[in-house]
Order: C-alpha cells, then sequence, then structure tokens
C-alpha cells in the first residue's frame, strides 16, 4: 500500500481548491490516516478528456484523475476539444455544460455520433431536470451537478470507463465473427466454387430471398453466414434452423400461425412468424 501525504503548497492549490480535491477524492479525508489503494491498472491505459473554460478546476480535476491511472489530457473550450478527439482516442469525457464557444449538451451529441463508443459525463455548476434528460438523450453517460456530486466523479469514471472495455471487446468479437464467416474464408479454387461466391456476393447486399440447394456437408450454411455478413442486416442476429428435427405440423404452426381447435392443444388462436 501507498500512503499519500497532500499538501496545498506542494500542489500549488489555494485552500478552497484543496478542499475541492479531497471532496473529489472520497477516499481520503483530512481528519483521518486513510490508506489510499491504487486502482489495479488495466491492460491498456484509457484516456480521459476533461472539457472546462475554468483552468484551476480543470487542473485540479485533472490531477485526480492522473492520480487513478488514467493519461489525461485537457481542452478550454469546444474547438480544442475535437482537435484532441481528432489527435487520438479518447474513451471518456468530463465535459462542462457552459463552454465559452459552444453547449456542453449539444456537444455531446455530436460527439457521440462522431465516436459512438466514447461516453461522455457531463458537469454543471447550475444543474435542473430538463438540461438532464436530453443529455441523456443525446447520448451522454450522465449528467451530475458541481460540488453536491463531487463524490460521484470518480465512481462515475471507472462505470463508464467499463462500459467503455465492454463496447470495444464486443467490437472487436464482432469484426473477429465476420472475418470467421468472411467469403474469404470458404475453401475452393475450382470455377464452379468461384462462380458460386462471385454470385453470393452480388446477391448479398440487396433484399432479395437467397434458396441453397445441395446435398448434406456441401457448406450451405457456410455460404449462408457469408451472404448474411456481407448484407445490411448482418448486425442482427444470424439464426440457424434444422427443419428436419420438427414435425410438419409443429413448423407450418410456427411460421403460419393457427385457429384454436385446428389440433389436439391448441387452446387459442396463434399468430405466426409470417
Amino acid at each position: 500500500m501507498i500512503r499519500i501525504v497532500l499538501c496545498a503548497n506542494v500542489l500549488g492549490l489555494s485552500d478552497h481548491d484543496f478542499r475541492t480535491s479531497l471532496k473529489l477524492l472520497p477516499s481520503i479525508s483530512p481528519n483521518n490516516n486513510t490508506k489510499f489503494v491504487p486502482q489495479p491498472t488495466a491492460a491498456k491505459v484509457r484516456t480521459i478528456l476533461i472539457i472546462d473554460d475554468e483552468e484551476k478546476l480543470r487542473t485540479l480535476l485533472a490531477r485526480i484523475v492522473s492520480l487513478e491511472g488514467y493519461t489525461v489530457v485537457e481542452a478550454p473550450d469546444c474547438k480544442t476539444a475535437w482537435k484532441k478527439l481528432e489527435q487520438g482516442p479518447v474513451d471518456v469525457v468530463l465535459c462542462d455544460v457552459k463552454l465559452p464557444d459552444g453547449n456542453g449538451i449539444d456537444l455531446s451529441k455530436k460527439m457521440k455520433e462522431t465516436y459512438p463508443l466514447l461516453e461522455i459525463i457531463l458537469l454543471t455548476a447550475y444543474g435542473n431536470i430538463p438540461d438532464g434528460v436530453q443529455a441523456i438523450k443525446n447520448g451522454a453517460f450522465d449528467y451530475i451537478t458541481k460540488g453536491d456530486d463531487n463524490n460521484k466523479i470518480i465512481p462515475l469514471l471507472h462505470r463508464a470507463i467499463e462500459k467503455v472495455n465492454l463496447a470495444r471487446r464486443v467490437q472487436q468479437l464482432e469484426k473477429q465473427l465476420g472475418e470467421k464467416h468472411s467469403f474469404d474464408k470458404i475453401i475452393g479454387k475450382s470455377k464452379l466454387i468461384q462462380k458460386a461466391i462471385d454470385l453470393a456476393k452480388k446477391v448479398a447486399p440487396t433484399a432479395t430471398t437467397v434458396l441453397l440447394t445441395g446435398e448434406t456437408g456441401t457448406g450451405k450454411e457456410v455460404f449462408a453466414q457469408a451472404i448474411h455478413q456481407e448484407s445490411t442486416r448482418s448486425k442482427n442476429n444470424f439464426v440457424a434452423i434444422n427443419c428436419s428435427a420438427f414435425s410438419k405440423e409443429l413448423l407450418e404452426s410456427e411460421m403460419f400461425g393457427h385457429k384454436a381447435g385446428a389440433f389436439t392443444g391448441a387452446t387459442k388462436d396463434q399468430k405466426g412468424l409470417f
């Protein structure tokens, strides 16, 4: 464990800013000898962008966040924030609502549209319900009030990072799945197999129904998955159904529905998938 002694003079902070820093670190109190246990270091250090036009508070928050083991970049306004985002990957943004050249709520919407995996925590000195609702609708991770919610900042930051890690992991798995079921993974160099692949590639982006025929083991499902992966529905689930495992009556019932009394056990009308 590491024992940390905070000194206002060493940090170059006023008494007011120093006390604020203690509020931002709930695990450290000026009235006891609490030991600070550093957070476990992730495999990849995440980057936090802090956007606030008040330099002292921005610098203070940057120092506190950096103690958690994160890389911190700062921006005083929207224009600078966009430059920081373009320069390198940012995982979480801590953004003030009122900025010199824009509004943090509107900025959060634009950032989420451009960087979908980015998580944004909005900070405001004057919180109100309509702004909070709009912020969440725009894709913000949370909306908190400065001063009243200081103790929430670091825990919220950890939760936002966890969500980012999960989203990036899902993205990576989707990419691996796409590569696994791509047309490039289909083995075969004969003219017939290449002709079949070319035809499947042409039909994949369309909304046309495709019927694949062939004997067992010839690769019908492999082609079906490749077509699905190249289609506009690739983000949706691919469901393979073994129709031979269903009885004719059950399959008809599930696909097209049935009326009450149509067969034994049909106690009410059921709408089919089609």
